[in-house]
C-alpha cells in the first residue's frame, strides 16, 4: 500500500511539474506577440499593403494573448489570427529575386522554431509566409531623396495618449522594437542581443510605477541600440534630469570631471571655476558611482561617446546649485557651484578658422568655415609643408569633393554602404557608396587629421574622404561611431527618437558604426595635460610632422 501511495504522489508531482513548465509567463507571451505582429506587419502580403488597421488588430488580440496559458493555446490564437488575414498566393518572384551581394548579419527569423512557445503547425505557417512574402511598395516605410533615405511612414501618433493605457504602451514598444529589428543596419553590433532587450524592457513598459518610470523606460530602450544618434528626451525627462548647468565645459577622465573650458568668463569667475579644476564628487557621491547609476540613460555608440554625453546626467540639474568636491593644485574643497540655463552664457571669442603655425605648418578648423572659405584657405596653404585638419567638431558642410580635388584620391571606392532589401526585410544590399576617378594630389605635403569623440556623423564621413587622399595620417582617439543619416522614429504619443539608418563601411568592410574612423596615432587628453591647458592631440600632430620631414 505504501508503494502505491508513493507512486501516486510521484505521478501527481510529475503532472504538476509538467503543467508548470507548460505555463508561459507574461513576458514570454508578449515577446512572442511582438515578434509575430512585427513579422506579419512587414511580411504578410495582406498586411504590408496597409489595408488593415494593424494597431487595432494588436489591441484587439492582446486580451486573448494574456489569457493563454500554454503554447498550444497561444499558437492557436496566432493561427486563427493569421487565417483571418486572408489567403496568400505563392510567390515565384520570392525564390528568384535574391540579390548578388547581400549583407545578412542582421537577418534572424530563427525564433520561428522556438518550440517552447510555438507549435510545429505555427512554425510551418510562419515559414510559408516568409517564403511567399510581400513584394510590393511597403506601406510603413518609404525612401526619399537621391540617397534613398529611409523614412518611417503611416504610423498613428496617438497625440492624446494617456500613459496609464497599458495596451498603447505595449504597442509603442512593439513598434520601436520591430523598427530596429528590420531597419537598423547595426543591430548585429549591439552589446545586448535585441531579443534579450525585448524581454528586459517588456516588464518596464507593461507595469511602470509612474509616468516618470515610463519615460525612463523609453529612454533606456533607445540607449540600448548603442547609437550616438540615439537621442531621446521629453519634458518629463528634462524636468527629472534638469537643464541647468555650470558655466564650464568638462571631460570625464579617469572617473573624474575635469574642467576643459569656460562658457561664460564672468559667471566662471563668480563661481571660482578654472580650466583644470578636478571634480571628484557630486552631491557627496563619487563621480564613478554617479556614472554607474546613470549610464543606462546615456546614449552613445561607444564608451568614449557615452562619457561625452554624460554631462547631462552628471552635473546638470533642476536646482540652482550643486555641491561638489573640487581639487585645484592639490587642494580639495567642498564647494557649491551655481547652475544656469544656457541662454545666460556670454560665450567667449570665436576660435581661429585657420592659421599658419610654427615651421610652416597650416592649420584648419573645419567646424567654423563653409565650403567656399575652405577652397580659399586650401589655396592659401598649398605651399606649406604640412596641413593639420581639425575635425574635433561638426563641419558646417560636406567637404568631401573639395578635399578629393586638393588631396587626390588613392581609391576609386571611398566607402561601402548597406541598405535594406525591401523584398526581404532583415537583409541588406551591399553597394559601393561612391565611385570616383583616382587622382593625383594638388598638395604634396603631409596631412594630419585630428579626431576625437566629438567627431561625429558628417565629421566622420568627411574624415573617411580625407583619409582617401595621399599622405594622410589620423591622430586622436575613438570617434563617435555614428557616421550616417539620422532617422526619426516616434513612440506612441509623438515622443521622438532617432537612430542611424546608414550602414557605412570602409572599402575593406571595417564598420564605421560604433568603431569610429580609423586612427593611426592614438592620443587621449590626460589629467596633467588638461590642467596645464595643453592641446595634447594638436601637439602630437605637430611633433609627428616635424619628425617626418
Amino acid at each position: 500500500m505504501k508503494n502505491i501511495i508513493l507512486i501516486f504522489l510521484g505521478l501527481l508531482i510529475s503532472c504538476k511539474t509538467a503543467s508548470a513548465q507548460n505555463n508561459l509567463s507574461e513576458t514570454e507571451k508578449l515577446a512572442a506577440t511582438a515578434k509575430i505582429w512585427g513579422f506579419l506587419k512587414y511580411y504578410h502580403p495582406n498586411v504590408a499593403k496597409g489595408k488593415l488597421d494593424w494597431d487595432n488588430q494588436l489591441l484587439a488580440i492582446l486580451p486573448s494573448i494574456e489569457k493563454a496559458s500554454s503554447k498550444e493555446e497561444l499558437s492557436g490564437i496566432y493561427l486563427t489570427w493569421i487565417e483571418s488575414l486572408g489567403g496568400i498566393k505563392l510567390c515565384k518572384k520570392c525564390q528568384s529575386n535574391a540579390k548578388s551581394e547581400l549583407f545578412d548579419k542582421n537577418f534572424n527569423l530563427t525564433w520561428f522554431e522556438n518550440n517552447s512557445v510555438f507549435t510545429k503547425e505555427l512554425t510551418e505557417k510562419l515559414k510559408f509566409i516568409e517564403q511567399n512574402r510581400f513584394q510590393g511598395k511597403p506601406h510603413y516605410v518609404t525612401t526619399e531623396g537621391r540617397s534613398s533615405m529611409l523614412v518611417i511612414t503611416n504610423e498613428k501618433s496617438y497625440d492624446n495618449f494617456d500613459w496609464t493605457n497599458k495596451p498603447l504602451r505595449l504597442l509603442s514598444l512593439f513598434r520601436y522594437w520591430n523598427t530596429i529589428e528590420y531597419f537598423y543596419p547595426h543591430r548585429y553590433q549591439l552589446d545586448t542581443e535585441w531579443d534579450e532587450v525585448l524581454s528586459q524592457m517588456l516588464p518596464k513598459f507593461s507595469s511602470p510605477s509612474s509616468e516618470l518610470d515610463y519615460h525612463l523606460a523609453m529612454l533606456e530602450l533607445v540607449v540600448k541600440i548603442d547609437d550616438s544618434h540615439g537621442y531621446f528626451t521629453s519634458d518629463i525627462l528634462e524636468e527629472h534630469f534638469g537643464l541647468k548647468q555650470i558655466p564650464a565645459a568638462f571631460k570625464i577622465i579617469d572617473d573624474q570631471i575635469v574642467i576643459t573650458g569656460i562658457y561664460d568668463n564672468s559667471l566662471a569667475e563668480l563661481n571660482d571655476i578654472k580650466t583644470g579644476d578636478i571634480i571628484s564628487k557630486v552631491e557627496g557621491i563619487e563621480v564613478a558611482e554617479v556614472l554607474k547609476q546613470n549610464l543606462k540613460y546615456v546614449n552613445g555608440s561607444n564608451y568614449n561617446t557615452k562619457l561625452k554625453y554624460a554631462f547631462s546626467k552628471v552635473l546638470n540639474g533642476s536646482s540652482d546649485s550643486v555641491d561638489v568636491e573640487i581639487n585645484r593644485g592639490g587642494e580639495t574643497k567642498v564647494r557649491k557651484l551655481a547652475r544656469y540655463t544656457s541662454d545666460q552664457f556670454q560665450y567667449g571669442a570665436n576660435r581661429k578658422a585657420w592659421e599658419i603655425l610654427q615651421n610652416n605648418i597650416g592649420y584648419i578648423n573645419l567646424g567654423i568655415i563653409n565650403g567656399k572659405e575652405l577652397t580659399t584657405i586650401l589655396n592659401s596653404l598649398v605651399s606649406t609643408k604640412a596641413i593639420i585638419i581639425d575635425l574635433r567638431s561638426y563641419p558646417k558642410e560636406y567637404f568631401g569633393n573639395r578635399f578629393r580635388d586638393f588631396l587626390g584620391a588613392k581609391n576609386a571606392v571611398v566607402v561601402k554602404q548597406i541598405k535594406p532589401d525591401y523584398t526581404y526585410l532583415g537583409k541588406y544590399v551591399l553597394s559601393d557608396q561612391t565611385i570616383i576617378p583616382k587622382s593625383d594630389p594638388k598638395f604634396k605635403g603631409k596631412v594630419v587629421v585630428l579626431v576625437n569623440e566629438y567627431t561625429q556623423s558628417r565629421a566622420e564621413y568627411t574624415a573617411m574622404w580625407i583619409q582617401n587622399g595621399y599622405n594622410v595620417t589620423t591622430v586622436g582617439s575613438q570617434t563617435a561611431g555614428a557616421g550616417g543619416v539620422m532617422i526619426r522614429q516616434k513612440f506612441v504619443g509623438g515622443y521622438e527618437s532617432y537612430f542611424t539608418s546608414s550602414g557605412i563601411f570602409y572599402p575593406d568592410m571595417s564598420p564605421l558604426q560604433r568603431e569610429g574612423v580609423k586612427v593611426d596615432i592614438e592620443v587621449r587628453p590626460t589629467l596633467q595635460g588638461v590642467i596645464a591647458g595643453k592641446d595634447e592631440v594638436l601637439e602630437k600632430a605637430i611633433e609627428f610632422v616635424q619628425n617626418h620631414e
